[in-house]
């Protein structure tokens, strides 16, 4: 008679399976972001995020001690990264590209967290994400904006004095304004509509 090597002594013990370290943290946070774009800040819970992650909820206290915590490393290290600035040939072409990439961001699992954070959170409780979101969001944003104004200058096509913070600023303005404020989505057409007659009347040259 053959007998099995794997015996209940031999086979793999549950902890021996279980994850670490940060394998774990990263199914955690994982867990925190799912929790935020489906059933939103007020629906995420701690225990929730544990079941996500299929932990124990004293594996997530253990690493942040409030759902705060949590949130604001899940959005850290989940928010898509804005790292080049698109350079098609024109600064209306390049502006354009970029509020999709900015737009696909937004539609991300991580943008639509962001949101739910904006609309859901008292103003109390925002503040601890306001670091988070123009780190994250707003600077790269602007930077890159401020990027593609600039190489525009340098071909002619844009107004010198156009490069100013107040410019910069316009479209993340426009679209968190439309996200938050009036809780509709960007279409492609009211992207084009942004760039055709928002900014590239406010980048044109005068006329001499």
């Amino acid at each position: 008679m053959v007998t099995s090597r794997w015996t209940a002594t031999s086979a793999p013990s549950a902890a021996s399976m279980r994850r670490r370290g940060p394998v774990l943290e990263r199914a955690i946070l994982d867990a925190a972001l799912d929790q935020l774009s489906t059933v939103g800040w007020n629906g995420l819970t701690m225990e929730g995020v544990a079941a996500g992650a299929q932990t124990g909820k004293a594996a997530v206290y253990r690493r942040w001690p409030s759902k705060e915590d949590l949130v604001v490393d899940a959005l850290q290290t989940g928010l898509p990264k804005l790292d080049s600035a698109p350079d098609l040939g024109s600064v209306r072409e390049d502006l354009l590209e970029l509020c999709r990439q900015m737009r696909e961001a937004m539609y991300s699992r991580p943008g639509f967290a962001i949101r739910s954070v904006l609309h859901e959170c008292d103003s109390f409780t925002a503040e601890r994400f306001h670091g988070v979101i123009i780190e994250g969001v707003v600077e790269p944003s602007v930077q890159l904006i401020e990027e593609v104004v600039r190489r525009g200058i340098e071909r002619g096509e844009v107004r010198p004095d156009a490069a100013d913070a107040a410019v910069y600023d316009v479209i993340p303005a426009m679209m968190m304004y439309r996200s938050k404020v009036c809780g509709s989505e960007w279409e492609e057409a009211d992207l084009v509509a942004m760039i055709d007659q928002v900014m590239v009347p406010l980048l044109r040259r005068r006329a001499d």
